[in-house]
């Protein structure tokens, strides 16, 4: 569901905020920080209001910055604590944003659990492996289940997904997580075919290499982009910024007959 935009803000500097989005709900995944956190602040920028999901009560004092941010910029966010492999807090989480805001028809699923460390696949361990399936895979699965009915009494909604650059390159040592991002491609091509007759999208952005603080668990920042921006064609770091000004596109009007895609976003790394 993409109503017509009422009003457009001209480009100002690097931003657009575009304010088609006034009236519709979003429940962001994982939007406690990185990606996540600048597309519940561009959503809410756009006049959604906003359900920040965090995982835990570790990340609570983040999806609190991120919320009060929203509300500072003059728009709408709650925080939700939800894990969202577990189909009772997911239930809870959409509960909650009815609650404080109606009936949600935007999810973002980005929630996922980050591997850091690298293992020979034969030398995973299986409980390793169902976590990362269970919270990247059956995550999304959940909240899209939870929020269907909300979607469909609204009269459409829009699901976006965030897969991985490792999806199409793979990866040596992160079987698990690949093959989690690899299987958002085709959750999101079966969905639209499923949710489609009810004008509901369903779109996933494959993220390219995007710069965060937690990317110095691979190694030094410095070398990391010395190593990635030789394969780029745009010789510059992504940003999550540049991931969350795509998700504003795929719930906007002028994506309207978009569906069934998936987008990459990685500055010219892997060409289809």
């Amino acid at each position: 569901m993409s109503p017509p935009a009422d009003v457009d803000e001209e480009r100002a500097g690097n931003s657009v905020v575009p304010l088609d989005l006034i009236g519709r709900v979003a429940v962001v995944t994982g939007a406690n920080r990185n990606i996540g956190a600048a597309i519940a602040r561009r959503l809410g920028a756009g006049g959604a209001a906003v359900i920040v999901n965090h995982p835990d009560a570790c990340s609570r004092q983040e999806a609190e910055e991120v919320a009060g941010s929203i509300e500072r910029a003059g728009g709408q966010a709650g925080v939700v604590q939800a894990d969202v492999s577990d189909p009772v807090q997911v239930a809870s989480m959409a509960g909650t944003a009815r609650k404080l805001f109606g009936r949600p028809d935007i999810l973002v699923n980005n929630a996922a659990t980050e591997v850091t460390s690298q293992a020979p696949w034969h030398s995973l361990l299986p409980q390793a492996w169902d976590r990362v399936l269970a919270v990247n895979v059956t995550g999304a699965f959940l909240c899209a289940q939870a929020l269907y009915e909300d979607m469909r009494s609204r009269g459409g909604g829009d699901i976006v997904s965030l897969s991985s650059i490792t999806a199409l390159l793979g990866r040596t040592g992160n079987l698990h997580y690949v093959t989690s991002k690899s299987a958002l491609i085709g959750f999101t091509r079966a969905l639209a075919r499923e949710v489609g007759p009810e004008n509901i999208r369903a779109n996933s952005i494959i993220v390219g290499a995007v710069q965060t603080p937690q990317e110095a668990a691979y190694g030094d920042p410095e070398t990391i982009s010395a190593q990635l921006l030789p394969l780029q064609c745009l010789k510059r770091r992504g940003q999550p910024e540049d991931i969350a000004d795509v998700v504003a596109f795929l719930l906007s009007h002028e994506a309207r007959f978009i569906t069934g895609q998936s987008l990459v976003v990685d500055g010219g790394w892997v060409m289809q």
